[in-house]
């Protein structure tokens, strides 16, 4: 019998904390790679174009949000698909799988895009963008989605790869990346003068080049993840699986997304300033949403393929190691952030007025922002083990409708910003409760079905 360490939590499987945790160490790498190379663009613009530029580029991010993220949900679907094949030992099944959201990838990523280009402007406008950087946020946006495809592609071949445990491979793919981007950054920003559209393009660029890495490693994959065109089409019955468990998911982005950009929105009615610090707050504060991020993708493989093997009792442990890693994150990443604030905001602006309002902004956040993490953790849990509508109503209920909600009095009553910045832990706090509820509940589901012999068969 494995040894277990006791906790405040109760107790842990010192084996399983360990594979989960080397599991999301490259994705947690990836994940703040990513951000690093985000913040190279919000960098590079800031100071060599100045603090308009910066603002452009960061009042554009909850709008490419929320076009993208609904099919971006889907990739959740297809980690949980595989993974769930994968633990069953189900060859065929994960073939089909592979090859039905490589096709969804496509044609999904093709639709983003043209939606992108075509509703950039309006969107913008409708967001009460500040008139002095709406003409660079168009710019910057409508370069941006022509990457897309490639990104949605990139994304559902990195879920494929998590899913049967390679977390590697889609950290090398996006560290290649990233470096080429920052270099195209310096070079059209800095070289060739080219403000938000040479940022844009070296996204493009970068974009593409992921693609073509993460498709080249599935084609030449000897197990049955391995990609052929040939046999790329969509297998409807693998299309139905992926579908509902994805579109959950998505559909509980986009409503998030929803929420962030009227918080956007009436973070545009302070003013150009305002949105430049809140744009470089928002990347400081990514450092401890992405680390946690790669939880939720570990929470995701390993309940799964708990799934497929039914062993259910597992899912158990891997809750409580999923929470400690959120509780140390935050203790120790979110700590630091709050410390070295100014230093890091002076990253992307000599601005005083911008980083005396970013750091205002950081306070708040990182107060609570361990429920952030059981927000953003939990769903993981609860959707690999097949209930993916939960997750979604709980983020409805507890983020979007109340945010909604607190805009539409706290803040109406009280215009300011920290009446404003408050949405955030209120909200994260309200939905992270009803996930920990939903996870619970799916958890009482599912070990009555598998006390019960004729529907032991828990697989979606």
């Amino acid at each position: 019998m494995c040894m277990t360490l006791r906790t405040r939590f109760g107790t842990l499987n010192p084996p399983l904390l360990s594979s989960m945790f080397r599991f999301a160490l490259p994705i947690m790498a990836m994940n703040i790679l990513q951000l690093a190379f985000n913040a190279a663009d919000m960098i590079v613009v800031g100071r060599f174009d100045g603090s308009l530029a910066l603002a452009a580029v960061g009042a554009t991010g909850s709008l490419i949000n929320l076009i993208v993220n609904l099919f971006m949900g889907l990739s959740v679907g297809t980690a949980v698909v595989v993974a769930q094949d994968y633990g069953a030992r189900r060859l065929e099944g994960i073939r089909q799988s592979v090859h039905t959201s490589i096709a969804i990838s496509l044609v999904t990523g093709v639709v983003v895009a043209i939606l992108g280009v075509g509703l950039s402007t309006p969107s913008l406008q409708m967001m009460g963008t500040p008139g002095d950087i709406i003409h660079l946020s168009t710019l910057y946006v409508r370069i941006y989605f022509l990457g897309i495809p490639a990104s949605m592609v990139y994304n559902f071949g990195a879920a494929i790869l998590r899913a049967v445990g390679d977390s590697k491979r889609p950290m090398y793919f996006l560290t290649v990346s990233g470096v080429v981007n920052v270099i195209l950054n310096i070079v059209f920003v800095a070289g060739f003068s080219m403000g938000v559209a040479g940022v844009a393009w070296s996204t493009v660029i970068s974009q593409y080049l992921t693609m073509v890495l993460i498709m080249t490693s599935l084609a030449k994959n000897e197990g049955p993840i391995r990609f052929n065109w040939r046999r790329l089409q969509i297998h409807m019955d693998q299309l139905g699986r992926i579908v509902r468990v994805g579109l959950p998911a998505g559909l509980q982005s986009v409503l998030f997304s929803i929420s962030n950009v009227l918080i956007q929105s009436a973070v545009n009615s302070f003013g150009s300033v305002m949105v430049a610090a809140s744009a470089a707050s928002n990347n400081v504060e990514n450092l401890v949403g992405t680390t946690m991020n790669s939880y939720y993708n570990a929470a995701i493989t390993y309940t799964g393929q708990s799934m497929g093997a039914e062993d259910y009792d597992k899912i158990d442990e891997i809750a409580k190691i999923s929470t400690v890693f959120v509780f140390a994150t935050w203790m120790v990443l979110g700590g630091a952030i709050v410390f070295f604030g100014r230093p890091l905001l002076g990253l992307y602006t000599i601005d005083p007025e911008v980083i005396d309002l970013g750091m205002q902004r950081l306070r708040i956040m990182m107060a609570v922002y361990f429920s952030c993490g059981i927000m953003n953790v939990f769903p993981g849990l609860t959707r690999a083990m097949g209930y993916s509508i939960l997750p979604m109503l709980s983020t409805l209920v507890g983020a979007c409708l109340l945010r909604i909600v607190w805009l539409v009095t706290v803040f109406k009553w009280y215009p300011t910003m920290m009446m404003l910045f408050l949405a955030y832990p209120v909200t994260w706090t309200m939905a992270g409760l009803g996930q920990v509820a939903s996870f619970f509940y799916a958890r009482h589901q599912i070990r009555n079905k598998a006390s019960t012999p004729e529907t032991s068969a828990l697989n979606v």
